[in-house]
């Protein structure tokens, strides 16, 4: 006879390890650059058509809300990169005891927002 088991499938009283998280959100990252391509290369082949297009382009992108969407794609692409190296380390047997990975983890997040926020600096 088979036991009911609880199952719990509220996803906001679950306790994620950090660990966990960043590799959630590296996957979160790769998904969101992967939609945007198409937009990268419409905005690159319209830079490259003519220096008219090209003045289009620079005008549409000094709105703030562009800069803030500029800045939304260069966050997810930095904290891709950034925890994209941290598995490459952990390819290479870095970090992966528990407490490394913690450690590895923390690292991740706190390189990405220090190069998120000074992105955004450059950017405005």
């Amino acid at each position: 006879m088979k036991q009911a088991r609880p199952i719990n499938l509220n996803l906001f009283t679950i306790h994620f390890p950090i660990p966990s998280i960043v590799s959630i959100l590296h996957r979160i990252s790769g998904v969101l650059l992967f939609l945007l391509i198409p937009f990268m290369l419409w905005g690159l082949s319209l830079s490259l058509t003519s220096q008219q297009d090209f003045d289009a382009l620079r005008q549409f992108f000094a709105h703030s809300y562009m800069k803030f969407i500029i800045w939304v794609s260069l966050a997810a692409f930095i904290f891709h990169f950034v925890a994209g190296i941290r598995h490459l380390l952990m390819d290479i047997h870095v970090g992966e005891t528990l407490k490394g990975g913690r450690l590895t983890a923390m690292i991740t997040f706190g390189v990405s927002f220090l190069l998120i926020i000074l992105a955004g600096i450059w950017l405005w």
